[in-house]
């Protein structure tokens, strides 16, 4: 069978069988790639810890018949230890349940999509950023990048720069004619924060006030559960 090789970051496993399993990966040039890794449940298996959610791997794959290709080899690039540290292992769940939403379509290239999973996954594992902005500024990022972008300036709906509140459905921050009801207020503070979020602009989102983080991360959760069109299922677990 063809082979080709590729690096990638463990999004998800299933068990399949007695001893194999279904891993989803989403790959630098592949894009999301799903392969069986046949006796990787085994204890003799050269490669089954390797294999993990949230590993990052230099992998090799036969293509398969079906809809699935086959792990024939396997290496680790980064030995991952989020799992010792409940919040940042939580965390880490949430930005690779988002990946897997976003990149729907198995075989197509997402590079930017993978270099700010590696990036943001690499960043909880440091340990030196809070977790939550990590998931709240990677959310944001990752919406964009997948082409819904969150206004924070300027209104999404009309441009006007009199913005004052935010609507998730209308695009983020709004003006008062564009204004939905029930939206809540986005004060310059919010408004700056949404900003060095989406931009990365770590220096100054550490200097938000604790107050302002914690209302503007309600402000993505909202934004990010309806562009993905559902809540995502690890975010009850995440603990702020």
């Amino acid at each position: 069978m063809p082979t080709y090789r590729d690096e990638a970051v463990v999004l998800r496993t299933h068990q399949l069988g007695e001893a194999d399993r279904i891993i989803t990966l989403l790959t630098r040039t592949h894009g999301k790639v799903r392969a069986v890794a046949k006796g990787v449940r085994k204890t003799s298996s050269k490669f089954g810890g390797r294999l993990e959610p949230f590993s990052h791997v230099d992998i090799q794959f036969a293509e398969g018949r079906g809809s699935l290709e086959v792990v024939t080899q396997c290496e680790s690039l980064h030995v991952t230890k989020l799992a010792s540290d409940y919040t940042r292992f939580t965390a880490a769940e949430v930005l690779v349940e988002t990946a897997d939403r976003l990149v729907a379509e198995e075989g197509s290239p997402s590079l930017q999509q993978y270099r700010l999973l590696l990036g943001a996954l690499l960043t909880l594992e440091a340990g030196d950023k809070p977790a939550p902005l990590v998931v709240d500024s990677y959310l944001l990022r990752a919406l964009a990048i997948a082409g819904y972008a969150v206004a924070t300036s300027t209104c999404a709906g009309c441009g006007s720069s009199e913005v004052k509140w935010f609507s998730p459905q209308g695009g983020g921050a709004v003006c008062t004619s564009c204004r939905p009801s029930a939206a809540p207020q986005l004060d310059g503070e919010a408004s700056r924060h949404l900003g060095a979020l989406l931009a990365g602009d770590w220096e100054s989102a550490l200097l938000t006030d604790r107050s302002v983080q914690q209302r503007v991360d309600s402000m993505v959760v909202a934004y990010a559960t309806w562009h993905l069109d559902r809540a995502l299922r690890s975010l009850p677990y995440f603990e702020r």
